[in-house]
């Protein structure tokens, strides 16, 4: 498997820790690769912004399109919603 070395917060490395600490995921890799694979499927359904065409449209697809922030806010809300059922 290919290696790629990645920066990250301070937080977002302490959230990949808590969820290897607490038995959610079994490394720090599957925990990224999760990610991606939810960026990959969120890209393809057209549900985030594409970053390389809003630079050339005057803005409107940023405007308008989900990034990739949105898209893991809103995964995050719906994880803390169904966890404290």
């Amino acid at each position: 498997m290919p290696m790629v070395t990645v920066s990250i917060s301070p937080l977002q490395a302490a959230g990949i820790r808590a969820a290897v600490d607490t038995g959610t995921y079994a490394s720090s890799s599957e925990v990224v690769r999760e990610a991606l694979r939810m960026w990959d499927a969120a890209r393809r359904r057209g549900d985030i912004c594409d970053v390389p065409h809003a630079a050339n449209d005057g803005g409107e697809t940023a405007k308008s399109g989900r990034c990739v922030a949105d898209m893991f806010a809103d995964y995050e809300a719906e994880q803390h919603s169904s966890n404290q059922h």
